[in-house]
């Protein structure tokens, strides 16, 4: 099962206030939780507001550890920071990404897996039980976030924008928070569906 899907924006170098060097801030721009953590399968939606609260610590937790990792790469790998989102989508095929693992209690009560896929200025993770099929999630999230790219219209704040379009998207590619084996078939009527 997956516990959530987050669309972050990792930050690293970048002008800080007053137009100065310094370091841009992670930002969440986007979160499904798809069960509260802990939660079994099953159990109603909705939640009193310090659960949603802590929730939401929760995943930002996630997002900077995404962050970190996706910094890392980038360090790591001597190419300059990526150019802003083009204005088409870019190819993620090769994009950078990978697994980490999260232990108990950081930041949920139970061990959770996160598959991360960095693309430009911005990350993708998926945040999934430990005996979840995490090849399966990793080609969900290269599956998904190109899709997802090509809703961000324009590039910047239009997440903010177009919630309703992400979650269409989140629904049928991760109904339920389910890892669906996505066929070509399956994704081309899932292209026409979300193109109407």
């Amino acid at each position: 099962m997956v516990r959530a899907f987050l669309l972050l924006a990792p930050g690293g170098p970048g002008p800080g206030p007053g137009h100065a060097p310094g370091h841009a801030p992670c930002r969440l721009l986007l979160a499904r939780a798809f069960a509260p953590p802990g939660t079994p399968p099953g159990t109603p939606p909705g939640s009193p507001p310090r659960q949603r609260l802590r929730r939401k610590e929760q995943l930002l937790a996630v997002a900077r550890q995404v962050a970190s990792h996706c910094h890392l790469h980038q360090a790591s790998s001597g190419r300059p920071p990526a150019p802003p989102l083009p204005e088409d989508p870019p190819s993620l095929h090769n994009a950078p990404g990978g697994l980490f693992r999260l232990p108990p209690g950081d930041p949920f009560p139970q061990g959770t897996s996160v598959a991360w896929l960095a693309a430009p200025n911005l990350a993708f993770a998926l945040v999934c039980d430990p005996r979840e099929n995490l090849a399966l999630a990793e080609g969900t999230l290269r599956h998904l976030a190109p899709r997802l790219l090509a809703t961000l219209r324009p590039p910047g704040t239009g997440v903010l924008l177009r919630p309703d379009a992400a979650d269409l998207l989140l629904d049928r590619l991760l109904p339920h928070g389910q890892l669906l084996f996505l066929s070509e078939r399956f994704l081309q009527a899932a292209d026409r569906e979300l193109s109407r």
